[in-house]
């Protein structure tokens, strides 16, 4: 499975994708609280997917196995160390084919925040 956060494409394979808690703690978890543990990390560091694309990744398996629909994420902080309240988040379900040609241009080191940004998440739409 393929998720993008915010402009880097994670690909999980099914083992990957175990909640990393007890399964009893872990259906306690609602999809709000994930989003607010995201806007906790991406307060403390904006850039958490290419600072720390591990912390990312446990991220982003946390958000699918909340909400298996949802392939993309976008944490916007204005900065490190902000207030939690400040980090906006948006979540997307992108096509197979728009993740495969995002995926693509990341191996070929050409995907960046403004081609994410055109394929998917449109803020700097004219």
């Amino acid at each position: 499975m393929l998720f993008l956060m915010n402009d880097v494409v994670f690909s999980f394979d099914a083992a990957e994708l175990a909640p990393p808690v007890p399964h009893d703690r872990f259906a306690k978890l609602s999809l709000n609280y994930v989003s607010e543990l995201g806007r906790e990390l991406y307060a403390e560091e904006p850039l958490l997917h290419l600072k720390d694309p591990e912390r990312a990744k446990r991220l982003a398996s946390l958000i699918i196995s909340k909400a298996p629909e949802i392939n993309a994420a976008l944490f916007i902080a204005p900065g490190r160390g902000c207030l939690v309240d400040q980090v906006q988040v948006r979540y997307a379900q992108i096509g197979l084919e728009v993740m495969g040609a995002l995926l693509q241009r990341q191996k070929a080191g050409s995907l960046t925040n403004v081609e994410a940004d055109r394929q998917v998440w449109r803020r700097l739409a004219a």
